[in-house]
C-alpha cells in the first residue's frame, strides 16, 4: 500500500531544495550584515506560550493550533509552534539574555504549525525566516528592519512587491481607538460575520482582518487609528515614514492592517505580492513592546518579522531565477583499473572544495557523456586503460565545446587552477 503525505504537509524535493538553500544561504548573509546572531528555538512548546502572547480570540488560538496533552504532566498541554516571535521571547526571558547584552539582534529559520485549510502558498507545516531586535523603542530600528527585507528581497531577486505600513498605537491611545471602533460596529453588528460578532466586545480590532465579505463592506466606513494616535506614537510613526523616504523605499499607508496576533502594537507592516492571489502577504511583523513582560522578564520593547519562505520559493520559482547548481567536474572512467584510480582522487578533489561527480557501476562512455551534459558538468575528465598508461587524461570543456590532454600526476593542482572562480572558464 502506498502511503501518501499528511494533507497539508508538504515533501521539499531535490532541485526545489536547492532553491530552498540559495533563499536560505541569501538571508544569512542579509542577517550578518545587520549584525543578527541565530536562534534555535523548540517546535514544541507549553501552549499557555501562545494562548499568552498571541491572544485567546485569534483565529490561531482558537481553531488553528496544533494542540496535545503532555502525557509527562497530567492536566498540561503541549502546543506545535505555529509561529517565532512567542519562542524567541520565551528562550530571551529564561536565558536572561537582556543581562548579558541590553539589545539583542536574533533571527531563526524552521517549520510552523497551523490546521488550517491549505492552499497555495498556505500549509499545515509552513517554513518562516524571522528576525526578532529586542531592546530598541526608537523609529529608527523600525525603519532598518524594512531595510533589511529590502535588501533580502534584491538578493534573491524578487521585485514587483508592495510594503504596506500602519501603526496600532500604544497603551495610551488604543484604548480610545477601541471604543471609537466598537461604536461604530455595534451600530452595523447585524451585518457582521457570526465570527465577528461573537468576539466583537473582546477584540473588535479584528473586524477590520476578516475577510468576509459583509464584514469587508462594513468596514469600510471604519474610523481610522492613524487619526487617533497620541502625540507620541505619530511622531514616532511619521519618523519611520520620514527614513523610508530618505532612503528612497517606497510604500503605502493601510489603515485596516491590524495583523492577527493581539501582541503587536505601534508600526506594523506587510510585503505583498499581486501574483499570489488572495493570500498575498509574503512578509509581515511590526512592533510588540510588552510582550517580553507579558511571559514574565522585565520591560524590554521588541520588534520583528516573520518571512513565509513556501510563497518565496513560490515567486522564485515564477521568476525562474535560481536553478541547480552545476558540478565542476564529472569524472568518466573507463575500465576497472580507471575506477580503482578514479575514486580516491575523486575524494581528494572534493576535499579541496570541488563539486564532483562520478559513476560507482560500469557504463559506457557515450552514457556518461550524456549523464555529464544532464548535469551540466562544467568539465569531464576522461579517463580508461589507455589514459593510465600513458599518464594522460582527456579534459572536455563542456561550455566551449574544447579537448585537451592533462598530466594524471598533476591533475589536482591543474583543475584546481581550471575551476578557480575567479577564473572564466
Amino acid at each position: 500500500m502506498k502511503i501518501s503525505a499528511i494533507k497539508g504537509f508538504s515533501d521539499v524535493l531535490p532541485v526545489e531544495s536547492e532553491t530552498w538553500q540559495f533563499i536560505e544561504e541569501r538571508a544569512r548573509e542579509i542577517f550578518a550584515r545587520y549584525n543578527f546572531s541565530e536562534i534555535r528555538i523548540p517546535v514544541l512548546e507549553k501552549t499557555e506560550l501562545f494562548s499568552r502572547s498571541l491572544g485567546e480570540t485569534t483565529d490561531i488560538v482558537e481553531k488553528e493550533m496544533y494542540t496535545f496533552a503532555d502525557q509527562d504532566a497530567k492536566g498540561s498541554f503541549l502546543t506545535l509552534r505555529p509561529e517565532g516571535t512567542a519562542g524567541v521571547v520565551r528562550a530571551y526571558n529564561e536565558a536572561e539574555l537582556y543581562k548579558v547584552e541590553p539589545v539583542r539582534k536574533l533571527f531563526y529559520l524552521g517549520p510552523m504549525f497551523r490546521r488550517e485549510r491549505p492552499q497555495k502558498g498556505r500549509l499545515r507545516q509552513f517554513y518562516q525566516i524571522g528576525a526578532e531586535v529586542l531592546g530598541r523603542r526608537d523609529p529608527f530600528v523600525d525603519a532598518e528592519l524594512l531595510l533589511l527585507l529590502s535588501d533580502f528581497f534584491a538578493a534573491v531577486g524578487l521585485d514587483g512587491l508592495t510594503l504596506e505600513l500602519n501603526s496600532l498605537g500604544c497603551v495610551q491611545c488604543r484604548p480610545h481607538y477601541r471604543q471609537a471602533l466598537l461604536t461604530f460596529l455595534k451600530e452595523r453588528e447585524t451585518k457582521l460575520c457570526a465570527n465577528c460578532r461573537r468576539r466583537i466586545d473582546r477584540n473588535p480590532l479584528r473586524a477590520l482582518d476578516c475577510k468576509e465579505e459583509g464584514c469587508v463592506k462594513v468596514t469600510l466606513e471604519a474610523p481610522s487609528i492613524l487619526e487617533l494616535l497620541c502625540g507620541a506614537c505619530r511622531d514616532h510613526f511619521e519618523t519611520v515614514q520620514r527614513l523610508l523616504r530618505e532612503t528612497h523605499m517606497d510604500y503605502k499607508l493601510n489603515p485596516r492592517m491590524v495583523r492577527g496576533l493581539d501582541y503587536y502594537c505601534g508600526t506594523t507592516f506587510e510585503w505583498t505580492s499581486a501574483r499570489l492571489g488572495s493570500q498575498n502577504a509574503v512578509a509581515a511583523g511590526g512592533r510588540y513592546d510588552g510582550l517580553v513582560q507579558d511571559l514574565g522578564g522585565p520591560s524590554i520593547p521588541g520588534v520583528g518579522f516573520a518571512i513565509g519562505m513556501e510563497r518565496i520559493v513560490l515567486l522564485s520559482g515564477m521568476r525562474e531565477t535560481n536553478r541547480a547548481p552545476r558540478p565542476s567536474l564529472y569524472l568518466a572512467w573507463v575500465g576497472a583499473a580507471a575506477r580503482a584510480w578514479a575514486f580516491p582522487v575523486v575524494h581528494r578533489l572534493r576535499r579541496a572544495g570541488m563539486a564532483v561527480e562520478m559513476e560507482g557501476e560500469e557504463r559506457s562512455l557515450k552514457s556518461q557523456m550524456r549523464r555529464a551534459d544532464k548535469l551540466e558538468a562544467k568539465l569531464v575528465l576522461i579517463v580508461g586503460e589507455e589514459e593510465l598508461r600513458a599518464g594522460k587524461g582527456i579534459i572536455r570543456d563542456m561550455d566551449r565545446k574544447e579537448q585537451f590532454e592533462v598530466s594524471l600526476d598533476r591533475i589536482e593542482e591543474d583543475l584546481t587552477q581550471r575551476l578557480n572562480p575567479a577564473r572564466d572558464i
